[in-house]
């Protein structure tokens, strides 16, 4: 037995011959199972399913004391976590490194034509989470960066929610779409160490791959309950500081919601848009920024376009002919279009102002 053995080991030597010297190194890198420790073997093994889980040993700890609550799965599935062992002991044969190094090409090539394939995604990022105590209450509020296409020395946009901002986005689009929603994960709620270093992290993470899965889902991104939770508090925010006279903070929120919702889209109407427009025209009247102003104005009346009537249209027409005076500038289309709707009877005379409109009027 022993010299079967040895006679079909020379045979293999003799076989390989030249190829022999050129495999040492990577042999080296790439050692036999009987070459690895236990020890080593546990410890890569550990290390590895490390990076495809936010949880550590003390977390987990942490998640076994709250395995009494009733809430959802956790926000990161680990799928299928490779051991470290198999790592070591089956290097991947030629045939399965090709397959992987096509893959890498693909995918490649995929990041380099998204522009043109596929509608580019919006990102999301998670840029501070601050503990906030407002008597009784205590809360983190995350604040995220909401990045899309455009030039790459664009700010983003940000907004700021509390975790029961997001709980209540997901519940009701749970209500809304069972189906699409089954797939997507968020993070539970925990009746304790909600404001340790570790949670807020491991949240922070979590709700930027909850908005991006959103996104991902035609159906979902164009949710009325989505775009409320981007847009309607800066709306609102940036409304009630217009109404106290406090115009430049207002014109931070007011701009803020403007590249929201260019980002967004604007499926459910023009009438946000137009909101914000308005609310950025008036800030900037008065900022004394006439020239800004009236852009905002011309800006919505291409909005507006050739349509029934708006209860918008009389008011921005009014601001566009006054600020065109002030400026110099032609002002006798709008003049007209206006005149031709008091003439119907369609708006009073004089227009109510778009800062009356804006204060008095429209609520959201």
């Amino acid at each position: 037995m022993a010299s079967r053995l040895l006679h079909r080991l020379r045979h293999a030597l003799a076989g390989e011959g030249l190829g022999e010297a050129a495999a040492g190194p990577e042999v080296e890198q790439f050692p036999e199972s009987s070459e690895l420790e236990d020890d080593d073997a546990e410890g890569l093994s550990s290390r590895l399913s490390g990076t495809l889980s936010f949880t550590s040993a003390e977390d987990a700890d942490d998640e076994d004391e709250d395995d009494d609550e009733d809430d959802g799965p956790d926000p990161l599935p680990r799928g299928d976590e490779a051991s470290g062992e198999d790592t070591e002991q089956n290097p991947p044969p030629d045939g399965q490194r090709g397959s992987q190094h096509l893959a890498r090409q693909l995918q490649d090539f995929w990041k380099k034509s998204r522009n043109t394939l596929v509608p580019q995604r919006l990102l999301f990022e998670v840029t501070s989470a601050n503990v906030v105590k407002d008597p009784p209450s205590k809360y983190v509020l995350y604040t995220l960066a909401v990045m899309g296409p455009g030039p790459p020395d664009r700010q983003p946009a940000q907004i700021s929610r509390r975790y029961s901002d997001f709980e209540r986005l997901h519940r009701n689009l749970q209500r809304q779409f069972r189906g699409p929603m089954a797939a997507i994960s968020f993070p539970r709620k925990r009746l304790r160490r909600n404001f340790t270093a570790e949670t807020i992290a491991r949240r922070s993470r979590a709700f930027e791959q909850f908005l991006s899965h959103l996104q991902a889902v035609p159906e979902l991104r164009h949710a009325p309950d989505l775009q409320d939770f981007f847009v309607l508090p800066e709306l609102r925010r940036a409304q009630s500081l217009t109404c106290t006279g406090l115009y430049r903070e207002a014109l931070v929120l007011w701009a803020n919601a403007w590249q929201l919702q260019a980002q967004l889209g604007t499926p459910s109407g023009p009438d946000r848009p137009l909101l914000t427009l308005a609310g950025l025209a008036v800030c900037h009247q008065e900022l004394e920024d006439p020239g800004e102003a009236r852009a905002c104005c011309e800006r919505a009346l291409q909005l507006l376009g050739d349509k029934s009537p708006h209860p918008l249209l009389a008011p921005f027409l009014e601001a566009h002919v006054r600020l065109s005076w002030r400026l110099g500038l032609d002002k006798r289309q709008s003049e007209a279009r206006l005149q031709a709707l008091q003439e119907a009877g369609v708006t009073p005379t004089p227009p109510p102002s778009l800062k009356e409109l804006l204060i008095k009027e429209l609520a959201l």
